[in-house]
This record gives structure tokens, sequence and C-alpha cells, in this order.
């Protein structure tokens, strides 16, 4: 069997056993400067963070979200999870020091329309993101890698990941302890796919340089 063939995804994955996901102590709401700094501090430390966005789903055709409602990251051994609702002001400083920061990679699936949102709501220009999903396809593969996929090809896990939480309100002021394990989950799992890939002997590609603006017209 191919690489390919064994990490197509969709494979069942109902005998496998479940994913032993983050535990509600290891994560940290932040909600005031003081503690968006303390977890810019530990983050920054870090080579290497999971990533991911949360945005409140939208059910009305032709509506479009006003996203992202929660940003969260996580190291080895905790998740923190920024809410973007209300006055984000306090926030702002340690969201765009830790975005931003070129030396701590940033690692997640599928993460363009994450990286939109924010440069879109928050005017910060995230740097050093590593989308798994595209990083982790081998030649042959049909679909780019999710997250379930990669745990059940790397740990032999079943990740579960409810889409009724997934669709719940992110924009509430006051997050459920299921909404705060599945963001912080999100986050966590993507970093240890991450370790455990490159612990393989797998690289990252390098980044592509940004592109040169074109010239403008010639002065006639």
């Amino acid at each position: 069997m191919s690489p390919a063939d064994a990490i197509q995804p969709g494979a069942p994955d109902a005998e496998l056993p479940p994913y032993d996901g983050i535990a509600l102590a290891d994560v940290r709401l932040v909600r005031t400067a003081a503690e968006a700094a303390a977890a810019q501090a530990a983050l920054l430390a870090c080579d290497a963070i999971g990533f991911d966005t949360e945005s409140k789903p939208t059910f009305v055709k032709g509506q479009s979200s006003d996203g992202p409602h929660l940003v969260q990251f996580a190291d080895e051994r905790g998740a923190w999870l920024f809410p973007i609702v209300g006055d984000v002001a306090p926030l702002l400083p340690a969201l765009k020091a830790i975005l931003e920061a070129p030396a701590t990679l940033k690692v997640g699936f599928g993460l363009a329309d994450d990286v939109k949102r924010i440069r879109a709501k928050l005017a910060i220009e995230p740097a050093a993101v590593a989308d798994l999903a595209s990083a982790l396809r081998v030649p042959g593969m049909k679909h780019q890698l999710g997250a379930k996929s990669a745990v059940a090809l790397y740990f032999g896990r079943k990740l579960t990941k409810s889409k009724k939480i997934s669709t719940t309100n992110w924009a509430t002021p006051r997050l459920t302890d299921k909404q705060m394990l599945y963001a912080a989950d999100d986050a966590q799992v993507a970093l240890r796919v991450y370790r455990h890939w490159i612990g393989l002997g797998n690289t990252l590609p390098r980044p592509r340089p940004p592109k040169k603006p074109r010239p403008g017209p010639a002065a006639g």
C-alpha cells in the first residue's frame, strides 16, 4: 500500500482508540492585558506553536461572517484562547507580537482562511505560518490531509471533531467547557502532529518570498 493510499481522508477509523485531548485545566482563557502578556511570553519562548481560529457560523444565504471570534494557540503543555469579542484592544499588542513573530512557527490545518480573516479584521499580518494540510500531503494523495486523518495516520487514534460544537456561537461572551476544549485541541493537535512529522525526518518547504510590487507606469 502506498503512503497516499494509507492516508486518504475518510478511511475507516471506528476501531481506533480515542485521541487523548487536552485537559480543561491546561486551557487558559485570555481576557486581560496581563493575561495576554503572560501568554505572549510563554508562546514566543517556543520555536513552534499550534494555531487556529474559530468564527461564528452564518446560516443565511449571502451573509458573511465577521470572524474570527476566537484565536487559539498551544504549546505542548497547554493552550491559550483569545476571544475576539467586544473590546479587544487590551489583547491586540500580544496577538500582534505572537502572530507576526518570525522566529516562532505557527502550525495548523487549513489556515488560509484564518490568516485572511485575521488580516481583514485585526490588521495583523501573520508571519511564519505553516499549513500542515498541504505540507503533509504526499505524491498521489487526492486530498489535503486534515487533522483527523493525520491523527489516525501518525498516532493510530481517532480524533473526534463534533460538528455540533464547531457550529456553535463562537461570538458568545461566555464559552462553554466543550467549546474551550474543542478550540484548544484544534491548536494543540496540529503542534503534536508537526512535532511527530518532523521527528520522522521531514522538513517544511522553504516559504515563498513575498511578491515584488509591479512597477507603475512610466512617467510620460
